[in-house]
C-alpha cells in the first residue's frame, strides 16, 4: 500500500502550489489550526475500506454529486428534516453510501480541533484518499471550503444522468466551468464502482424500434448484462461492475469503452465526437496520462465555489 503513495504521481508538484484566491483556499489551509486534518481523514477512509471494498467508489461519487449541486459545500451530507427532503434523498442519490466515513472523520477532528475543519473539506480529502488508496494518483487538495445550509432533493435533477448524450453531458459540465477534457477525464471515475440495473436498462432492453439491445455494445457483454438484469428484474440489488477491476483505480474503463463494453449511455457518448473519442484513445493507451489529467480535473471540480457560510459541528445537520 505504501508503494501507492510513493508512486511517481505523488510528485506532480505543479499541483502542490494551487491556490484558489476567490474563496481563500490553499493546500496548507489547516497547517497551523489543525495539522491532524489530512492524516485523520486518510485513516478513516482506509479503515472503511478494510470493512467494505466499495467505500472508495462511494466517497468519490459522493464528492462528484456534492460539487455538481450548489458547488462543493457538503450539502449532499445533510439529512432531510420533516417534509423538506435533502439531496441525499433525491432519486439519483438514494444509492450513495459511506457517509459514516465522513461522520467518523468529523467526530475525531472535532475532538482534536473543535469548529475548525469543514465537512466540505473532509469530503474533498476523502475523495482524494479513496482514489489514492485504490491504486490511483494522489494530490494536494486545496482547502478552505465552508459548509452550506441548503440541501434540496429536487436539485439532484441537475446531476448528469447515465442516459445523457454528449450534448447533454457537455452542457452539464460547461455550466460548472468544466471543459470537454474535464468531461472525458472525470468520467474515468467510473473505473471504480457498481451500477444497479435501472441505470442501464435502456441499453439492454427495448433500445429502439429496430433493436432490443444497443447495437454498439459488445454482443457477449450485452448478453451477460441481460442475464443479470432481465427485463422484469425483481432483484433490487442486481447490477454490474462499471469496469473489469471495480476496486482498482486504473484506465481499464477507457479500454473497455473502446471494446463496446461500457455500461452507461453517457459512457458510450464519449465516442460520439472526434475530440472526446481522441481523449478516450489517449487515456486507454496511457494510464499515466489519465492519472495526470484526472488530478488536474479533480482539483478544478473540487474548487467550484459552493458559497458555504459555516463550519458544521455535525456534517448531517446545520449549526
Amino acid at each position: 500500500m505504501a508503494a501507492i503513495f510513493l508512486s511517481m504521481f505523488t510528485i506532480i508538484l505543479i499541483i502542490s502550489s494551487v491556490v484558489c484566491s476567490s474563496n481563500s483556499m490553499s493546500v496548507d489551509y489547516y497547517k497551523h489550526t489543525c495539522p491532524e486534518a489530512e492524516p485523520v481523514v486518510a485513516k478513516m477512509v482506509h479503515k472503511g475500506m478494510i470493512n467494505d471494498k466499495t467505500v472508495p467508489a462511494g466517497l468519490l461519487r459522493m464528492h462528484f454529486h456534492d460539487c455538481f449541486i450548489r458547488g462543493c459545500d457538503a450539502s449532499v451530507l445533510l439529512n432531510s428534516t420533516g417534509k423538506e427532503k435533502a439531496e441525499k434523498d433525491g432519486g439519483p442519490n438514494i444509492s450513495l453510501h459511506a457517509f459514516y466515513v465522513i461522520d467518523h472523520a468529523k467526530e475525531e477532528l472535532e475532538s482534536k480541533c473543535p469548529g475548525v475543519v469543514s465537512c466540505a473539506d473532509i469530503l474533498a480529502l476523502a475523495a482524494r484518499d479513496a482514489v489514492a488508496l485504490s491504486g490511483g494518483p494522489t494530490w494536494d487538495v486545496p482547502q478552505g471550503r465552508k459548509d452550506g445550509r441548503i440541501s434540496k432533493a429536487n436539485d439532484t435533477l441537475q446531476l448528469p444522468f447515465p442516459t445523457f448524450n454528449i450534448s447533454q453531458l457537455h452542457q452539464s459540465f460547461s455550466q460548472r466551468g468544466l471543459s470537454w477534457e474535464d468531461l472525458v477525464t472525470l468520467s474515468g471515475g467510473h473505473t471504480l464502482g457498481f451500477s444497479h440495473c435501472s441505470s442501464f436498462q435502456n441499453r439492454i432492453h427495448n433500445f429502439n424500434s429496430l433493436n432490443d439491445v444497443d447495437p454498439t455494445m459488445n454482443p457477449a457483454f450485452a448478453g451477460d448484462l441481460r442475464r443479470v438484469c432481465p427485463i422484469h428484474n425483481k432483484v433490487k440489488s442486481a447490477g454490474a461492475n462499471l469496469d473489469s477491476s471495480p476496486t482498482l483505480f486504473d484506465n481499464a474503463y477507457y479500454k473497455m469503452l473502446l471494446q463496446g463494453k461500457s455500461i452507461f449511455s453517457s459512457d458510450h457518448a464519449l465516442l460520439s465526437t472526434s475530440k472526446t473519442k481522441a481523449l478516450v484513445h489517449k487515456f486507454a493507451a496511457s494510464q499515466e496520462g489519465f492519472f495526470e489529467a484526472f488530478v488536474k480535473s479533480m482539483i478544478k471540480m473540487s474548487t467550484i465555489n459552493g458559497g458555504g457560510t459555516e463550519i458544521r459541528l455535525n456534517c448531517r445537520v446545520v449549526n
